[in-house]
């Protein structure tokens, strides 16, 4: 036997002997493991999973000092990972004023009345959460909406989107805004079709112009923001979350945070590009588990449109409701230099696009890059890159997400919302290709599932449930939504555990319940593979184990 063999077997018999700091005992655990799909037990020593398989055999590893845990045969899945999750603005919803669920224009502006009436005048009113399209009518809220009960205070309030914001007059005038400011490329400034004056909506890179003159918030602030989304993300039962696009200083503050014990949850982050953050991640290089591995950064983040509800999507051709295509919020000529230099460093980029435009557009330029670079060029052979969102694809073009090796990151909740407006913004024949898990899964493609919290809620067993159900939370469908789409429980499970971990390039270490591997564990109220569908919402996380430690357990368990 050859040294490296004789490393291994030695390594199995010591993690097979290990005596087990927690043992979880008569569980329903499902391993994502399709050696030992099953089981009952799992035995943790520090931070890896020793043992996986039954109770009786687990008392093996029964020690002096363990820790053992009766489960009552509740449901054990491997730790949960949200592949989109801005965790920052998660904490910063909770901070601001938070408009989600906003149901009708009058329930919206009383709470921007009652914000602005408990802050001073002179001082920003700042706020996110609101969608008009459950309004009626369905129709953008507009500045002098805004006057009228916040007559004293700038306004800025992000959709719940975040590609297009609504202004009042007193923040156009500190931004310098008339009727006679041109449209930013990669935005646009919404101007009433009689009088040309701007109405207050701002999409995309216009929100730019706004957005700079908002006091930025502190490094406090900033480390409470991350804190509230990482308490909100464990408690839900995320074990890790992938943040797509932090700003310079967030990853300092995260590193800052570990190394005070005070941030259990994983990161893998995604720095924001072209840019800065993006430079400087090329120029000193990717940093792999670091924090006893819970933070990785190994990623560009950029964007390729704006959004649907908004009609900042770029499409191929116009919306069915509007006289635009959308549009492209970075420059071809931007981007292509940036992937070619990222395949020779190694880092892995992830592209915002939502319209099918875009997601053609990205498809090209990811092919004329690893052209371009060909892998004996690559500090990777196999770089792992990523379409974020992927919302609508014209069919011809599903295919090529196989073919080249990229991975379509996917939130199915946003089905689930959108599916409310997607036809009238689209039209019948352009639905065929919007939010196609189940096309894409059988092209080849792994479909990573997340949340894009706080664009949505960012509830795991809401994504999971719109992923299975392809229903609205009440249960509504029908044809347009296109049920055929929805995906499997087993597939279902993939896209929140092992397929987000492959887009992390970390399939070896998490991503299901294996000896060896970390000890990530979501311990739920009801088994979610079996049950109604509509008790999936109703299901909650009773656990959550993070290498091998407890960071949350519900009261009630």
């Amino acid at each position: 036997m050859n040294t490296f063999l004789l490393s291994c077997a030695l390594t199995h018999l010591t993690i097979a002997a290990a005596w087990a700091d927690i043992l979880f005992l008569n569980g329903n655990i499902y391993t994502g493991n399709k050696r030992q799909p099953r089981a009952e037990a799992v035995a943790i020593k520090e931070d890896r999973i020793v043992f996986v398989g039954s109770s009786k055999d687990a008392q093996k590893h029964v020690g002096k000092n363990v820790r053992t845990i009766d489960l009552h045969g509740i449901t054990v899945v491997p730790g949960l990972t949200d592949a989109h999750c801005h965790i920052f603005g998660v904490g910063e919803r909770e901070m601001n004023l938070n408009l989600e669920g906003t149901r009708t224009r009058e329930d919206f502006l009383a709470r921007v009345k009652e914000r602005a009436g408990n802050t001073g005048p002179g001082k920003w009113v700042t706020g996110r959460g609101w969608i008009e399209t459950f309004w009626t009518p369905p129709a953008f809220p507009t500045a002098a909406d805004l006057d009228q009960i916040a007559p004293d205070n700038p306004v800025f309030l992000t959709r719940a989107d975040g590609h297009a914001a609504i202004a009042n007059s007193a923040a156009l005038r500190i931004a310098g805004i008339t009727s006679e400011t041109p449209n930013p490329f990669g935005g646009e400034i919404l101007k009433d079709s009689t009088s040309g004056a701007p109405t207050g909506m701002l999409l995309d890179h216009a929100k730019e112009l706004a957005e700079k003159h908002i006091p930025s918030p502190s490094s406090a602030e900033k480390e409470e923001a991350l804190l509230l989304g990482a308490k909100r993300s464990v408690e839900l039962g995320w074990c890790e979350v992938q943040n797509p696009g932090s700003e310079t200083g967030e990853a300092e503050i995260m590193q800052r945070l570990y190394q005070a014990g005070r941030l259990k949850l994983r990161i893998y982050n995604a720095v924001s590009g072209p840019g800065e953050p993006a430079n400087r991640l090329l120029a000193d290089g990717a940093v792999i588990g670091a924090n006893g591995g819970r933070f990785t950064q190994r990623t560009i983040k950029c964007y390729a449109d704006g959004a649907l509800g908004s009609r900042g999507a770029a499409l191929l051709e116009k919306y069915a409701d509007a006289d635009t295509s959308g549009f492209l919020t970075n420059k071809e000529d931007d981007l292509r230099p940036l992937f070619e230099q990222a395949l020779r460093r190694g880092i892995q980029i992830q592209t915002h696009a939502i319209g099918d435009r875009a997601n053609r557009l990205v498809l090209d330029l990811y092919a004329q890059a690893m052209q371009a670079v060909p892998p004996n060029d690559r500090k990777i052979a196999e770089p792992r890159w990523r379409i974020e969102h992927a919302q609508i694809v014209s069919p011809p073009d599903i295919p090529r997400f196989a073919d080249l090796r990229v991975i379509p990151s996917m939130q199915p909740s946003h089905a689930i919302s959108d599916l409310f407006f997607a036809p009238s913004r689209l039209g019948k024949e352009r639905l065929a290709g919007a939010y196609a898990w189940r096309t894409l899964i059988k092209s080849g493609a792994l479909v990573p599932g997340g949340s894009d919290a706080p664009v949505e809620r960012g509830e795991p067993m809401i994504e999971f449930y719109a992923a299975v159900a392809r229903k609205s939370q009440d249960g509504f469908s029908n044809e347009d939504w296109h049920p055929e789409q929805a995906v499997s429980r087993e597939q279902a499970l993939q896209m929140f555990t092992v397929w987000p971990a492959f887009a992390a390039f970390e399939e070896k270490e998490k991503g299901s319940i294996e000896v060896g591997k970390l000890a990530d564990l979501t311990v739920l109220s009801a088994d979610i593979m079996k049950i109604p569908e509509a008790e999936i919402l109703q299901t909650r996380c009773v656990m959550t184990v993070i290498g091998g430690e407890i960071v949350f357990e519900s009261p009630e368990s």
